[in-house]
């Protein structure tokens, strides 16, 4: 076995630069030049104090004018734009689960999605109330679909899956009025708050903000997560490999990116035919290659293996290795400057979804219906363009590192009820965990999710918090862009345990796992609320209790609003290295770092420096031991 070395941010620059080169060659753009023409930043917009949802203005507050044309103070106009932003994610996540939803209406045994995991949906029907027995399993699945598009739009009641949430969790959201209804009717709600003569007391706006992010976390999220696995498996351990050396020149390489997994589970499935390899053999390639970027990666790397060339940040660069036959994108987190970049090269820019249109594209409508029509065509216009290469712009940084993913909850269980421990003769418990805490073998557990952004050193900040985390015992379950991160640099590499201090080694020698557990996409970190109800559960412990963080250190989009609130929202402090559009507000500033906790038992931190916000992390999981008396 080779010797085990992280791979570095500085390594990760070099590359860049290097695949910059390319692109200077013919013309490129690229984040990092409009970066500098973005600079500096507006900073009525990034301290919230703007306002433009009437044509009145638009407002922006100062010293001379402390009201808007309306008489809207400060806090008003801080707490609607919060609000908005947080409405923009749970819509946005939200969809995805209602795509996936229609996805698993449409499976049949001889259709292009599938019933994988029956286990998981006659579970799911026994929450749903749907009638199981000596029916036909797509029956139930499309019965079980249609009762989890009805969370979208029910006219009574509150999300189904807020049920799993600890008692305690759930007396705090009835106190608080934060428990979610249909989910469509809190992002209509927090729209109509911010209309214009509506509210403008800060209370109110946050307070519906938190139950917003909780329709995200406790519904659209998490049923997205949910019907997935059923359509397309439950995670289960898997390895693969991760950065921009997982393409090979000598293949036809075509990248998914996005976050829905119809798309690109289709796509893997036609590229894997022997059909299509022949084809690109004929075309003159040696096979092809399928990798992917953002959560869309995360989604077929823990599901079937697939590497992963990159996150947020590194869209642009796979198609700068000049070796890129097409990128296909689905929705969320997709640069529109693709499309011009793509022409650059000879790289085909494939957008699929009506939400999701983009100049300088070729547009393949995707839909359950056509699915295997609609993926079959585009692995073949990818392998058509192989031809079209120009080997002097081809270069593939020689940078990549295996990982192990794949660690549903579900596997999470499997992998606990495997160790030695005094619950051997029980399964599905999460209690060896839970007394490794009270042990002391680990100090507790950061869940570090989130995007990358050009305010903080892209990947330095999850790299560096989750290296100086495990050295203090310390586990760390991640999703989205930051497993992204970590799987580049190392890290789910099952030998990475020798980074961590005694403690969290031994765990990981034992249970056979990593320092660092990849949880799946940014839906996924529906399952992090899963996984926390579940501790709770098993050891007596409310939520708030657990020494257990959130942290996202370089967060940039409305749905990690959204997400940050429903993960404050269901009682767990999170740690933000970017500043929220809300500083603005001594009143909305004041309730998102501090005032949350009278409500949720849980609030927002944000430190820019990043060593110190590590530093706030460990402190604050020594602090729930302490009041746990371990």
């Amino acid at each position: 076995m080779s010797e085990f070395k992280l791979t570095t941010v500085e390594e990760f620059e070099a590359a860049t630069e290097r695949l910059l080169e390319t692109g200077a060659k013919v013309g490129a753009d690229s984040w990092q030049l409009r970066v500098k023409n973005q600079t500096p930043h507006c900073k009525f917009g990034e301290s919230g104090v703007c306002c433009r949802i009437c044509s009145m203005g638009p407002c922006r507050i100062t010293k001379k004018a402390p009201r808007g044309i309306c008489g809207c103070d400060v806090h008003g106009i801080v707490g609607r734009n919060y609000l908005r932003f947080t409405a923009g994610g749970s819509a946005t996540h939200s969809d995805h689960g209602r795509e996936i939803a229609h996805t698993l209406h449409e499976a049949a045994a001889d259709g292009n999605y599938k019933v994988k995991d029956p286990e998981k949906l006659l579970r799911l029907a026994a929450e749903f109330g749907v009638e199981t027995e000596g029916r036909d399993i797509y029956d139930v699945a499309h019965e079980v679909a249609e009762a989890g598009l009805m969370e979208y739009g029910k006219p009574f009641g509150y999300q189904v899956f807020t049920k799993r949430a600890p008692e305690h969790t759930q007396e705090i959201w009835d106190r608080e009025e934060i428990r979610p209804r249909a989910i469509d009717r809190e992002v209509s709600c927090a729209l109509h708050m911010t209309h214009m003569g509506c509210s403008s007391k800060p209370e109110a706006l946050i307070r519906q903000s938190l139950r917003a992010g909780l329709s995200d976390g406790w519904g659209g999220s998490m049923m997205g997560t949910e019907f997935s696995d059923v359509l397309f498996g439950t995670p289960r351990e898997v390895e693969t490999e991760a950065n921009l050396g997982v393409m090979v020149a000598e293949n036809v390489n075509i990248v998914v990116h996005g976050h829905d997994p119809s798309l690109s589970e289709m796509i893997c499935e036609y590229a894997d035919s022997k059909e299509m390899i022949d084809y690109a053999k004929s075309m003159g390639a040696q096979g092809i290659t399928v990798s992917g970027v953002c959560c869309t990666s995360n989604e077929v790397a823990m599901r079937r293996g697939i590497p992963m060339a990159g996150n947020f940040l590194q869209q642009e660069n796979v198609v700068l290795t000049g070796a890129c036959e097409a990128i296909v994108v689905d929705v969320q987190c997709i640069f529109p400057a693709l499309g011009p970049l793509s022409k650059c090269f000879h790289t085909k820019f494939i957008t699929t979804s009506p939400v999701a249109q983009m100049p300088d594209s070729d547009f393949i409508r995707f839909n359950a219906k056509t699915a295997g029509e609609n993926a079959k065509q585009i692995v073949k216009m990818a392998i058509e363009n192989f031809k079209n290469r120009k080997p002097e712009l081809v270069h593939i940084p020689d940078m990549k590192q295996k990982a192990v993913v794949g660690y549903s909850v579900e596997q999470i269980e499997k992998k606990l009820d495997g160790v030695t421990n005094t619950h051997v003769d029980e399964t599905g418990t999460m209690m060896p965990l839970v007394d490794c805490v009270k042990a002391g073998v680990l100090r507790g557990a950061v869940a570090m999710v989130g995007c990358n952004n050009p305010k903080v050193r892209p990947d330095a900040a999850h790299i560096e918090l989750m290296k100086k985390l495990i050295a203090n015992d310390i586990i760390l379950v991640v999703s989205g862009c930051s497993a992204q991160a970590a799987a580049k640099a190392g890290l789910m590499d099952k030998r990475a345990k020798d980074l961590c201090g005694a403690g969290l080694k031994r765990v990981c020698e034992l249970v056979d796992i990593p320092p660092v557990l990849h949880m799946g996409s940014c839906v996924d970190i529906s399952r992090m609320m899963v996984l926390a109800a579940r501790i709770a559960k098993d050891s007596g412990w409310n939520i708030s209790q657990i020494p257990l963080v959130g942290c996202a250190p370089e967060w940039m989009s409305e749905k990690a609003v959204s997400i940050g609130n429903y993960v404050v929202g269901t009682g767990i402090d999170t740690y933000l290295g970017v500043e929220p559009y809300a500083y603005g507000s001594e009143e909305v500033d004041g309730l998102l770092k501090g005032g949350l906790t009278d409500w949720v038992e849980a609030c927002y931190t944000v430190e820019h420096d990043i060593d110190k916000l590590g530093d706030m992390m460990i402190e604050r999981i020594e602090e729930k031991r302490t009041a746990l008396g371990i």
